[in-house]
């Protein structure tokens, strides 16, 4: 794994490029949620990859490469916002040029299906990037101030300090632990098992969320991190949200609760639930690679740093 480097913070009049390297979208939805990065000083130029249609992908597997690597290779482009998730980012993986990343540090924004990026761009370009809201979440009805929020700390950099005045917090195994962040959503870390891009949880802070999954199958997916190890080798477990993760296809079943009992707190690590990060409102920005700490006994995530160069 390449040593991490950091991607400068943002400027007013700076360019962000918005594309969706997964699922396409709406984009009139795209172009009205724009107008609140333009608020904030900032310039938006729309990806072509937001007016393709490839099946359920916005456009081939060589298009939305060939618009992610050559938006990292343009220098008026400070930072890139990923429009929506999804599916599809694990079929371009091997397409990205990593070196070229590595040499053009920016901001890299997004979350969900976005998940196998962040643990690819991590692995082979050495880029701190960000599991944060993307674009369509700041069109949504219920946007939530501390959503919007996560967006100004790319102009004014600041240090993520998660406590209970966000979200009440429950202790699932006691103690303290410190170690990078890594993470995301549990669907698509556990697709990487296997792959060139597996999540490397050894001695770090491993947090994990999903979306519309019924518990059994939530079950399967942490039984799988737990016989390949990924427990056992994190410094912490941080739960965060599980978005309608109720029973449909199996009535009677356990809770999600009895399921993080069977798998993670047997690995012993201390163990956080309740963050709002993942499908909510508000969805908190989690800088990936940064060194943090968490205590249950504080019930405190706090990074040590900003994910940006000041």
């Amino acid at each position: 794994m390449a040593e991490l480097i950091k991607p400068r913070r943002l400027s007013p009049g700076d360019t962000v490029g918005i594309m969706a390297p997964a699922c396409w979208v709406d984009t009139e939805q795209v172009k009205a949620a724009s107008t609140i990065l333009e608020k904030m000083g900032l310039r938006v130029r729309l990806g072509d990859t937001l007016f393709k249609k490839h099946g359920y992908l916005a456009g081939t597997d060589e298009e939305r490469a060939g618009e992610l690597n050559a938006m990292f290779a343009d220098p008026a482009i400070k930072a890139i916002i990923c429009a929506r998730g999804g599916y599809g980012t694990g079929r371009i993986a091997d397409l990205l040029d990593y070196g070229l990343i590595r040499a053009n540090p920016k901001i890299f924004w997004g979350y969900s299906d976005i998940t196998f990026l962040h643990a690819a761009i991590s692995r082979f370009a050495g880029l701190i990037t960000f599991h944060g809201p993307m674009l369509i979440d700041l069109g949504k009805e219920d946007l939530h101030p501390l959503t919007v929020q996560n967006y100004e700390t790319l102009l004014r950099p600041s240090v993520l300090r998660y406590t209970e005045e966000i979200s009440p917090l429950q202790v699932l195994v006691e103690g303290e632990a410190a170690g990078p962040l890594v993470g995301g959503n549990l669907s698509l870390i556990v697709s990487s098992l296997g792959t060139p891009y597996e999540l490397d949880t050894k001695g770090k802070l491993l947090f994990i969320e999903d979306i519309d999954e019924e518990p059994y199958r939530v079950d399967r997916m942490l039984n799988q991190l737990k016989h390949a190890g990924k427990f056992a080798d994190a410094a912490g477990i941080l739960i965060c949200d599980f978005h309608d993760c109720e029973p449909d296809k199996r009535k009677v079943s356990f809770t999600l609760e009895e399921i993080f009992d069977h798998h993670i707190v047997p690995a012993g690590k201390p163990t956080l639930s309740g963050f709002r990060i993942g499908h909510c409102s508000p969805n908190i920005a989690i800088p990936i690679g940064v060194r943090a700490r968490m205590s249950t006994y504080e019930k405190l995530l706090a990074c040590t740093e900003p994910g940006v160069e000041a």
